[in-house]
Order: structure tokens, then sequence, then C-alpha cells
């Protein structure tokens, strides 16, 4: 694998998670309107529905958080885990 495919790849598998993230998200949207519509607004399903909707949002926020607080050696070695500078060793 070139080192171009490496990086293609670690890009297609984080837009495939921030797809997902955001798939389940649009979904639970979807779900919580349905069960607001079918038991009312004030109703307990409602509100736990939202709070799904809530705390995917909130993952999905403390994921980018966590990205952007990686150092260069840190992405690095999340595409190439097997570099002598990415070993980790028992002591």
């Amino acid at each position: 694998m070139t080192t171009f495919d490496g990086v293609h790849a670690a890009n297609n598998s984080e837009l495939n998670q921030a797809k997902t993230i955001q798939q389940a998200i649009l979904e639970a949207i979807v779900e919580a309107r349905e069960i607001c519509d079918q038991n009312g607004t004030n109703s307990p399903n409602c509100a736990v529905a939202w709070d799904i909707v809530e705390e995917l949002q909130a993952e999905k926020a403390h994921q980018e958080q966590a990205k952007k607080r990686q150092t260069s050696l840190e992405s690095y070695c999340e595409m190439y885990p097997d570099a002598l500078e990415c070993l980790m060793y028992d002591l």
C-alpha cells in the first residue's frame, strides 16, 4: 500500500464513521417525530426519544473534539500502527 492509499483509506474510514453517526441521528429524529405524533408531545416515550437524539448529537460532538486534540504523532500512528515510532513496550 502506498502512502497515498493509506491516507485515502484512513480518510474514508473517518468519513464512513461520521456518516454512520449522522445517519443514526437522522434516523433517531424521524423515529422521535413518529413517537411524539403517536403518543403526544408530553408523553414519556416522546421525551425518551428526543433524549436519544441528544445523546447521539453529544457523541458526535465529543468525537469531533477528540479528533481535534490529536497530535501529529497520534494521527501518524493511527494510520501506521506498526511503525517503529508507534510501538509500545511493557517494561
